[in-house]
């Protein structure tokens, strides 16, 4: 008997993953979801960790790995793509707007430069979107967010560096 249902598409099961730092994102959204290969008897899926220490990887792995045993695929491997590596432009229009309604400011769509401190960065509070605001300290609950407060509606809030 041939089955005449379709195969699951092993990218769209290994995107629709939680980041587990930021769970309102998926895998897809953060955009460290470098790829999938699909063929009858193996999925790979490449990760790229957004940064090489970054401790969610192995979390990453297995819930991508979790997933799509239970979705069917008997022979999963997840691999780590390093190059090219990860960039904050890689977050999609929709992670980062799920950010922002998390309350945590997105990053900028593309990296400043660091030329030194006259740099300027207008960041807008996620809660009233004023661009009055200031940076409190340069880390935050995970390595890849910074703690800022904005002075118009006096809200402390997260945000995710640019890198």
């Amino acid at each position: 008997m041939v089955s005449t249902l379709a195969a699951p598409d092993a990218a769209l099961i290994a995107g629709a993953v939680p980041d587990p730092e930021l769970p309102m994102l998926t895998l897809a959204d953060l955009g460290v979801l470098a790829g999938v290969e699909q063929s009858e008897e193996l999925v790979t899926v490449w990760l790229t960790p957004t940064y090489s220490g970054c401790p969610a990887v192995a979390e990453m792995a297995a819930d991508v790995e979790l997933r799509l045993r239970a979705a069917g695929f008997t022979e999963v491997r997840v691999r780590l793509r390093l190059d090219p590596p990860w960039s904050t432009d890689l977050i999609t229009a929709a992670g980062r707007a799920k950010l922002a309604t998390a309350g945590i400011a997105p990053p900028s769509a593309t990296p400043l430069l660091q030329l030194g401190p006259t740099r300027l960065r207008v960041v807008e509070c996620p809660q009233c979107g004023s661009p009055d605001t200031e940076e409190l300290s340069r880390f935050g609950s995970t390595a890849c967010k910074a703690l800022w407060r904005c002075r118009a509606c006096r809200e402390p809030f997260e945000r995710m560096k640019e890198i």
